[in-house]
């Protein structure tokens, strides 16, 4: 028992820094507010599984005749409330200085129509209709995206949706560090003072 209560002593409390700058860089990149704090491996841990699955959701959700990245874009327009961006958006830097400027350039997207909004108001492919009777990437419609990515657009919003839900969650990690470990030394010094006045 004596062992146990000297390993526990020499247990290094997390220096989180300064909380709030830490959470800011976990919101922008992924895994940068635990590199900060010098959290290391799970700053890598974090990068690399949030930004995979982002960057494979892209993936998902795009092609050569529709664009890149079409799966992740800022859209409350009329009939087109894109309320998954309000999940995407928690990835941070990947996301949100792209998708605001293109919605501003919506008229005359750039980088192909990457992560645009689709137009509106224009003709829906017919049943028979063929890929290359599609308008230019920067220029599709959102059901033109579906008939060319069957499922895909989809799975490509669902992994860009749980990328941007998992950095919340090391967001707060970033920010709180690990509540949990030091409740369960706080519970362990309590029972310890309580068996001493028992024996006492």
């Amino acid at each position: 028992m004596a062992e146990s209560n000297d390993s526990q002593s020499n247990v290094q409390p997390i220096q989180l820094r300064d909380p709030l700058v830490a959470g800011v860089l976990a919101w922008l990149i992924p895994g940068l507010g635990h590199f900060y704090q010098g959290r290391n491996a799970k700053g890598a841990l974090f990068a690399i599984c949030i930004m995979g699955t982002f960057l494979y959701g892209l993936y998902l959700g795009g092609s050569r005749d529709v664009g890149w990245g079409r799966a992740v874009y800022f859209s409350f327009r009329t009939n087109d409330w894109r309320l998954p961006w309000l999940c995407q958006i928690g990835v941070g830097f990947p996301t949100v200085p792209m998708t605001l400027l293109q919605w501003k350039l919506q008229d005359k997207p750039i980088l192909n129509g990457f992560m645009a909004p689709p137009a509106l108001h224009l003709p829906e492919p017919a049943d028979n209709a063929a890929p290359h009777e599609s308008p230019p990437p920067s220029r599709i419609s959102l059901a033109w995206i579906n008939r060319l990515l069957p499922h895909y657009f989809e799975m490509g919003t669902v992994y860009t949706m749980i990328a941007g839900l998992l950095n919340i969650l090391a967001v707060y990690d970033a920010c709180c560090g690990p509540v949990p470990a030091e409740s369960a030394k706080k519970k362990d010094e309590t029972r310890d003072s309580g068996k001493g006045e028992e024996k006492s």
